[in-house]
C-alpha cells in the first residue's frame, strides 16, 4: 500500500509561550508537507504571551487553533488536539522547534507501507542541556526495566500514530511521557527511526530533574491500571504477604533477644517504626491510586473531558 498524498494529516501542536517559534514552526511544516493534504492543530495551553495573536495574525487556512481556558499541561492539550484532529494519520510534535518537520514524511511510509501502528523518534545527537538529558535517560532505562517495552526514546514528542490508535489514548495528569507505552499496552505495532534534533530556537524549557520523580510515579500508576486493575490482589496481597513475614521475622527476633539474651526489649521502636513507615507508604500509594481512578470514573463514566476549551478559530477566524 502506498501513501495516497490525499489522506489528511492531523499535525498536533500544544503550545505553551512559543510566541517566537510558532511563525517560523509553521512554515517548516508547510515546507515539508508540499503535496499532502495536511492541518496542523495549534493547541494553545493558555500561553501568558502572545502566542495566540501570532497564531491567529497567519490567518493561514490549514491551521487549527485551541485556546484552552487555563494551563492543563501537556498532556491534556495533546488529548484536545487529538480529538479535535480528523486526520486518517496524527503526528505529534513540539512547538520549540527542536522537532524537525521534514522527518515526517519518512516517518509516514514506515506507518502506511509497514503497517505499524505507530513511528516514534529516537533523537539523534540531541541538543538538550544535562538538566533535560539525565533524567530524560533515567526514564527509558526505567521503562525499559519495568516493561517488555524496548524503546530507546520515550521522550521524543515527534510520533506518527494511526487514527484508530491516536484516538483510543486516555491521556490524563502528565501521562504523555508515557505515550508509546500506552500504544502498547493497547496492542499497537511500533517501530522507532531516527530523527534530526535541533537546539531550541527561542525561549526556555519547562522541564527540570523533578520529572524523574514524576516519571516514576506515574509509571506506577499507569501499571497498576494497566497490570493489575481486575486483580488488585495479586498486587496488594503479595505487599500485604510480605509484610506479614517482615513483621514474623522482626516478633522472633524479638523473642530471641527477650527469651535467650534475656535483654529487656519493651523500649525498643524497631517493630513500631518498621510497620509505621511502610504502612504510611503503602496507604499514601493506595490513596493516590483510588483517587486517580475516581477521576478517570468521573470522566469517562460521563462522557466529560477533563479540559475546557474557550475557543477554537481556523485560519484566524472563529470555527
Amino acid at each position: 500500500m502506498n501513501l495516497v498524498t490525499s489522506d489528511l494529516l492531523s499535525i498536533v501542536v500544544p503550545l505553551y509561550n512559543e510566541e517566537d517559534n510558532v511563525v517560523l514552526l509553521t512554515e517548516k511544516i508547510h515546507e515539508s508537507l508540499v503535496g499532502y493534504d495536511y492541518e496542523i492543530i495549534y493547541i494553545d495551553d493558555f500561553s501568558k504571551d502572545t502566542t495566540r495573536k501570532k497564531v491567529k495574525a497567519m490567518k493561514d487556512a490549514k491551521v487549527h487553533l485551541i485556546e484552552l481556558k487555563k494551563n492543563y499541561g501537556q498532556s491534556l492539550a495533546l488529548a484536545a488536539g487529538i480529538d479535535h484532529a480528523s486526520g486518517e494519520y496524527i503526528i505529534t510534535m513540539d512547538g520549540d522547534l527542536q522537532n524537525d518537520p521534514s522527518d515526517i514524511t519518512h516517518m509516514l511510509t514506515h506507518v502506511v507501507n509497514d503497517d505499524y501502528d505507530v513511528v516514534t523518534g529516537i533523537r539523534q545527537k540531541r541538543k538538550d542541556s544535562f538538566v533535560k538529558t539525565i533524567p530524560s535517560k533515567i526514564a527509558n532505562f526505567l521503562v525499559r526495566r519495568v516493561t517488555s517495552m524496548d524503546i530507546k526514546d520515550n521522550g521524543c514528542a515527534l510520533k506518527v500514530f494511526t487514527k484508530d490508535i491516536a484516538k483510543e489514548l486516555n491521556l490524563y495528569g502528565e501521562m504523555h511521557r508515557f505515550i508509546n507505552l500506552l500504544a502498547y499496552l493497547e496492542g499497537a505495532q511500533i517501530k522507532q527511526v531516527p530523527v534530526k534534533h535541533h537546539a531550541r530556537h527561542s525561549g526556555v524549557s519547562k522541564y527540570g530533574l523533578e520529572r524523574v520523580f514524576k516519571v516514576v510515579a506515574d509509571m506506577m500508576l499507569l501499571l497498576f491500571i494497566r497490570k493489575y486493575f481486575q486483580r488488585p490482589i495479586h498486587l496488594f496481597g503479595i505487599f500485604g504477604f510480605l509484610l506479614i513475614l517482615i513483621g514474623v521475622l522482626i516478633n522472633f527476633y524479638l523473642l530471641f533477644v527477650k527469651f535467650y539474651l534475656g535483654q529487656d526489649i519493651g523500649t525498643r521502636p524497631l517493630l513500631i517504626f518498621g510497620l509505621m513507615f511502610i504502612l504510611a507508604g503503602i496507604q499514601l500509594f493506595t490513596i493516590g491510586i483510588v483517587m486517580e481512578l475516581l477521576i478517570r470514573t468521573y470522566y469517562e463514566s460521563q462522557n466529560k473531558r477533563p479540559y475546557r476549551i474557550k475557543k477554537v478559530t481556523v485560519g484566524g477566524s472563529a470555527a
